[in-house]
């Protein structure tokens, strides 16, 4: 029997490197290609990489991402180019005979204000957060594509709804960055610096789940393997906190002792985004990095990293 070779797109992300490094130990080919590689924005460059490498496997983890700022201030970029990278992929993971094929999207698909915990049936149900409606929007349509090639050519195309994810080679920007890892940022510079008080986006009420990437990418295999039914299926912790009680998980670990001021000037999004994982739960998975051990290990990551960066 031919081995599977398995395209994760996106592998020098946060998502695809967990992804890869959990595959390191199986009987599998992993396929990549870098960005100067390969533009997944052409069509054609997209298509002469499937007609020549063949895979039977494919996971979209390449995409455009960012937080609030990033998303509300380049709404062409995030819908225009999640569009072009997610239609190229998927279409020619079709006509180039893929087996089986994993999208990966975003807890933001699901309404502003969706009852809670979002199961997978509350998509299409109400209005997108307007800050990252633009991002969302195409997501959407990523998961929509999977299910119309399932559902005029029987194809296995799968799609899954991570939650907030963090971890090493996450985005640590202050500004474009996603909150958890912009929160480490903002309290390891204020340290290093002596900074007497960390600025924080909004009011910190808002709730959020946070999923360490290594059980993301351990869930992506596993539904590789066991999953096959059209729509969303929910990957998260089943358990939320709010974003002040997070910036403390952070300063703790950080040990950063000065003031949190918090911006309300800024917006703070969806009031309260937790998933209902009993799908996935029921599958055999669930997650088994605690948050204060995450941010940790991901504190020494980001540590060594910015250290060499600014050296």
């Amino acid at each position: 029997m031919n081995r599977e070779r398995l395209y994760v797109a996106g592998h020098l992300g946060m998502v695809g490197r967990a992804i890869v490094r959990k595959i390191d130990n199986r009987k599998i080919d992993i396929v990549t290609r870098t960005r100067a590689e390969l533009d997944l924005t052409n069509r054609e460059a997209v298509r002469k990489f499937f007609a020549d490498e063949k895979p039977t496997q494919v996971i979209v983890a390449a995409a455009k991402v960012g937080g609030i700022k990033a998303n509300d201030s380049a709404p062409v970029d995030f819908l225009l180019r999640n569009l072009q990278i997610q239609n190229n992929i998927i279409e020619a993971a079709h006509d180039f005979g893929v087996r089986k094929l994993l999208f990966l999207g975003s807890s933001c698909i699901y309404p502003k204000f969706a009852p809670q915990p979002i199961k997978e049936e509350a998509l299409l149900t109400g209005p997108l957060e307007p800050t990252n409606e633009w991002y969302a929007i195409a997501k959407i349509a990523g998961v929509k594509l999977c299910d119309a090639y399932r559902k005029q050519f029987g194809d296995d195309f799968i799609s899954a709804m991570p939650t907030n994810l963090y971890g090493p080679f996450d985005n640590f920007d202050p500004e474009t960055g996603h909150a958890l890892a912009s929160i480490i940022y903002k309290f390891h510079h204020a340290k290093t610096t002596g900074a007497k008080s960390v600025t924080l986006w909004g009011t910190g009420n808002p709730r959020r789940e946070w999923l360490h990437v290594d059980d993301a990418a351990e869930a992506c295999l596993l539904l590789l393997d066991r999953f096959s039914e059209p729509g969303p299926i929910n990957v998260g912790v089943g358990e939320d906190l709010t974003i002040k009680e997070l910036a403390e998980v952070v300063r703790e670990v950080v040990g950063y002792k000065g003031e949190i001021i918090w911006d309300t000037s800024r917006p703070d999004g969806t009031p309260r985004k937790l998933l209902e994982v009993s799908r996935i739960r029921a599958l055999g998975w669930k997650p088994h990095v605690d948050l204060t051990s995450g941010v940790r290990e991901v504190y020494e990551w980001f540590s060594e990293a910015y250290t060499t960066a600014t050296a």
